[in-house]
């Protein structure tokens, strides 16, 4: 197992190394240009979110069902743990690189989800299928390549949005409550069924519901404890932003530490965290009744204004502003710490936090995977999915898991290179379409 361990290590590092943070980066940067800086329309992307139901338009859930279903599985502990990470090894610089890198990602997730609706088909069953697998094949026809992205979509799910997931809320539980990993793995197995087994309808309820509420909490929960240290705030924005373009001076972990230190992990953490250009989100999307690619692609991008330019800055402001950062903990001590510095509230916001991120998680990546699966087998391998979805879930919080996080991080990363293929080679589908509807004003028409 060690081996194994080391190998799989060594993998994900070659995965995750500078040429894939690269290609991410200068995609989102390359979309940003091309469209003129869509994410100016930010607003009107919110305001599409919250309109009332078009009865026009084709779908299976509302456009804030569908979103909602995408932040679920995008907001999770990379929100809070990433974050930590992040500034831990790259000092208060890697703030701003996170949250720039949230900035120009929102273009790509625009994109993804923009041709995700474009060659969305309807199933056997009367439902939305899409995904980068339908516009690797109806789009480029390139099936053999939507095969890989779905395999690795579906061993991407099982990992990093099942078992890991429900490990993660087990060991919170064993270390917070001592509630035994078996106990909290039956309630957890039981609440997910409860949700999964309805499929996609039933999800984005859900998600609905749950997805706003823990994003109030834990915002608000911040904005107390930034409140706290209100004084300092204008300094903290000061060193997160000199500190992104300077070398440190400080001592211990951070002496030398350099603006390219800052801007390497911020980006790395940023983009895992949006998941922009991961080609996860856009299954999602296409569920979503649209009356046209462009308004469901508006509406998804705002996934990562809120999800990394919203939350995840947040995170690093208290991570900074308290201080704590300057004491050279790990990413999950300095969390702790950090929260921990405002006695009462702040450790009862990062509990219930991190609760419910990675259970929104849990069943936001179900649906991911179940449409993998239904592409590569069709409609009747959906309830089996779901059903060992769930088992899963039991043996994930039961067992230890440190060597899947690897995996499915491979995995999940892997998924990116079929989906930037697409966007990149089908751009000029993706400006011909927001040219039309976006720049000339008719978002109120129907697509063909």
């Amino acid at each position: 197992m060690p081996n194994i361990e080391a190998l799989l290590s060594y993998f994900n590092g070659l995965v995750w190394g500078p040429p894939m943070l690269a290609l991410l980066l200068g995609t989102h940067i390359f979309l940003t240009l091309r469209l003129k800086f869509v994410q100016r329309h930010v607003g009107k992307g919110i305001r599409l979110s919250v309109s009332k139901k078009d009865e026009k338009a084709r779908g299976d859930v509302s456009p804030m069902g569908s979103l909602m279903t995408a932040l679920a599985a995008t907001i999770g502990t990379g929100n809070i743990i990433g974050v930590a990470t992040a500034v831990s090894i790259g000092g208060p610089g890697a703030v701003f690189w996170l949250w720039i890198t949230g900035l120009f990602g929102m273009a790509t997730k625009y994109s993804e989800a923009l041709l995700s609706v474009k060659y969305r088909t309807v199933s056997k069953t009367g439902e939305m299928a899409g995904g980068p697998m339908y516009v690797l094949e109806r789009g480029l026809k390139m099936k053999w390549l939507a095969v890989i992205f779905a395999v690795l979509t579906s061993i991407a799910a099982f990992g990093i949005g099942c078992t890991v997931q429900a490990n993660s809320i087990a060991c919170l539980m064993k270390d917070t409550f001592a509630v035994d990993h078996s106990v909290t793995g039956a309630v957890l197995a039981v609440l997910a069924a409860a949700v999964i087994l309805g499929g996609i309808k039933s999800i984005a309820k859900v998600c609905s519901f749950l997805v706003p509420f823990m994003a109030i909490f834990y915002i608000s929960g911040c904005l107390v404890i930034l409140a706290v240290g209100i004084a300092s705030i204008p300094a903290t924005i000061w060193l997160i932003i000199t500190s992104a373009f300077t070398t440190h001076g400080m001592i211990g972990g951070f002496a030398g530490a350099s603006w390219l230190m800052a801007m390497r992990y911020g980006v790395a953490r940023g983009l895992f965290s949006n998941e922009s250009g991961m080609g996860s989100a856009p299954i999602a999307a296409a569920a979503s009744r649209a009356r046209n690619p462009v308004r469901q692609a508006l509406v998804s991008s705002t996934g990562t204004f809120w999800d990394t330019v919203v939350v995840c800055l947040i995170t690093g402001l208290v991570l900074v502003n308290t201080g704590v950062w300057q004491k050279g903990l790990a990413a999950p001590l300095l969390t702790s710490a950090a929260f921990g510095s405002v006695h009462g509230i702040g450790p009862v916001v990062l509990t219930v936090a991190l609760l419910t991120f990675v259970y929104s998680t849990l069943i936001g990546w179900s649906y991911y995977g179940e449409k993998a699966i239904e592409y590569l087998g069709g409609h009747k391998l959906i309830f089996p999915y779901r059903a060992l979805w769930c088992i899963m879930v039991y043996f994930g919080s039961v067992f230890s898991l440190s060597f899947v996080w690897d995996a499915a991080d491979i995995a999940n990363g892997l998924m990116a290179l079929p989906n930037l293929v697409s966007l990149l080679l089908l751009s000029g589908i993706i400006v011909k379409e927001t040219r039309y509807y976006l720049w000339e004003n008719r978002l109120d028409e129907e697509g063909s």
